[in-house]
């Protein structure tokens, strides 16, 4: 009988990544980016300072490892990515109100992702434009079905898009930070959620029949 190698080392080794990779996303859900140093990563993993150092040469490193595996972008999207793949550049206006209405749900109920973009909009970092690239990616497979669509139509829906995606964007992190009504709607509330979707379906049915 072949006697087992002892694995306690990698194990050690391979649990204490793990540990400091969960302590990013703890951090960001407690202290915000701003929160993001070595002696708070390494005291909510209940580790070692120099093992961050050890394992993945830099703060700024572990930081990235812990982003680039969420995949925010993909998961707030829900079943809009199925509907891109499946499409071949007709009626695309329901693919993108679908979108809109996923990512507005999921970043509402989600504290990391609201981090995430409070982030992307107070500082310029490596981390965070690769985020943005990935945001972009998705888009750029959306828009490219639009594309076919709506051709020689006098419609940017690039534009509209944006506009939409940042009103999303600003309605939840004011509600969520200040809890107040915003226009005299309250998206903490059921009935305020449900008239902002109604209003993304209505911009975009009333931009689709436009052009």
């Amino acid at each position: 009988m072949t006697k087992k190698r002892y694995q306690g080392v990698s194990n050690d080794k391979e649990r204490s990544t793990l540990k400091l990779i969960d302590a990013v996303g703890t951090i960001i859900k407690t202290k915000g980016y701003t929160g993001l140093t070595a002696s708070n990563i390494s005291r909510a993993a209940g580790l070692s300072r120099r093992l961050i150092t050890l394992y993945f040469g830099t703060v700024d490193n572990l930081i990235e490892t812990y982003v680039k595996g969420k995949d925010y972008w993909l998961v707030a999207s829900g079943n809009a990515v199925e509907m891109i793949k499946n499409n071949k550049g007709e009626n695309t206006r329901e693919i993108l109100e679908s979108l809109l209405k996923n990512q507005l749900d999921y970043f509402f109920n989600e504290e990391e992702m609201q981090k995430i973009v409070l982030w992307q909009i107070s500082q310029s970092t490596t981390i965070m434009k690769e985020v943005c690239d990935e945001r972009e990616l998705l888009s750029k497979h959306f828009f490219a079905l639009a594309d076919i669509e709506l051709q020689g139509q006098s419609i940017d829906l690039r534009a509209v898009a944006g506009l939409l995606v940042a009103g999303i964007y600003y309605m939840v992190l004011h509600a969520k930070s200040t809890d107040t009504p915003f226009c005299e709607i309250d998206i903490n509330k059921p009935e305020g959620m449900e008239r902002i979707k109604n209003a993304i379906s209505l911009i975009l049915k009333q931009a689709y029949k436009n052009a």
